[in-house]
């Protein structure tokens, strides 16, 4: 099993530890629903080191990653992020991700964990059609990065006082390269899983311990805490973010499951499963992804039966949880298009029980 530059630090505090992705990584600390109020109140530190980190370059990694991903890489300008995913070429999804502009000819692929070797796989596939070379101008540096996600609404104001670069005001889904914690060349950005603010740090595997010690130091007074994936979970449910192996898959379409707002069908674009996906969209989608909220008390789980007021079955639950912050049950299914809109009564078979619930709009936790 692999680690992260941070796995002491995890043992140390005393974390409980479990296999994720294959890396051992802190599923929790002091407890889920306390760390994810952390975040949502002042500022929590996830290890994301285990994430993938492709790099795509040259003079032809623009036609390559229009060809490869859903969105228009056109659309992107320097320092700016995007939200994107790989079609399968069956009407499903390789995997969801950001693309990081540096330049017209640099983009940095930031990959999910369990798919990163798939990713690489694929993406080694297709190279050869754009003469990228793998190993120069593709290139897997998974290995050699590692990353903290500091979350929280003082995130913020605790990172500025690592670096004389003005950070506080950072656009949502944009980067900048700059000196942090004494450390030459992190990539610092915002984008978040959470929806509770902060930031994104990666930085070389031989600057990780510097970089921990350094942002614990800054966030102390204002109650920093180390965050277990179990809260990332609860968090970024909360919001109605994706979770790839849950709420989308290899057989989810990206129509399907919400995402038609990063798949763009425009004339400068051809871009794998195009045509499907238009024709899907011509003839309407039979089930979307929804969140929910229970109106019965029960936790939905993911695979529970979402059915009708007959108790037809009419779709079932991928993600589930008991809310942290509204302390009722929440999650996110796929549902019969005619039993998508918002406010919408459905059911979910909870241990043969059927128990109500009303579809919503996301994010499912307002503030």
């Amino acid at each position: 099993m692999k680690t992260t530059p941070f796995t002491q630090f995890h043992i140390e505090l005393g974390a409980k530890m479990v296999p994720f992705a294959g890396y051992n990584m802190p599923i929790e600390y002091v407890g889920i629903n306390e760390e994810h109020i952390t975040v949502r109140e002042k500022v929590g530190v996830f290890d994301v080191s285990h994430m993938g980190e492709v790099w795509v370059k040259g003079p032809n990694a623009v036609d390559f990653l229009q060809y490869v991903t859903s969105n228009d890489i056109t659309a992107l300008q320097d320092n700016k992020i995007q939200y994107t995913c790989f079609p399968n070429g069956k009407g499903g999804i390789v995997d969801d991700f950001l693309v990081y502009r540096v330049d017209a000819q640099t983009y940095l692929l930031v990959v999910n964990a369990g798919n990163t070797a798939k990713d690489w796989d694929w993406l080694c596939s297709i190279a050869p059609k754009f003469n990228l070379t793998i190993g120069k101008e593709l290139y897997n540096a998974s290995s050699e990065m590692a990353q903290l996600a500091v979350q929280g609404p003082l995130a913020m104001k605790a990172m500025q006082k690592l670096t004389n670069e003005p950070i506080e005001n950072m656009e949502y889904y944009t980067f900048k390269k700059i000196d942090f914690a004494g450390i030459k060349d992190v990539i610092f950005s915002i984008t978040g899983y959470t929806g509770s603010g902060g930031c994104e740090i990666y930085c070389a595997n031989e600057d990780a311990v510097k970089l921990w010690k350094a942002v614990f130091e800054a966030g102390a007074e204002f109650g920093i805490k180390p965050i277990g994936l179990g809260a990332r979970d609860t968090l970024r449910l909360e919001m109605g973010f994706c979770l790839y192996g849950n709420d989308i898959s290899e057989s989810t379409s990206p129509l399907e499951a919400g995402l038609g707002w990063i798949t763009k069908f425009v004339d400068h674009k051809n871009f794998i499963d195009k045509d499907y996906m238009l024709n899907l969209k011509a003839q309407g989608l039979k089930r979307k992804l929804v969140g929910f909220v229970m109106v019965d008390r029960g936790i939905p789980r993911q695979h529970y039966e979402i059915v009708d007021a007959q108790g037809e079955v009419i779709g079932e639950v991928t993600s589930g949880t008991m809310s942290p912050m509204m302390k009722i049950g929440i999650g996110m299914g796929y549902v019969l298009t005619p039993y998508a809109k918002a406010d919408t009564e459905i059911f979910i078979r909870v241990r043969n029980k059927d128990l109500k619930a009303k579809t919503v709009k996301l994010p499912i936790y307002k503030k």
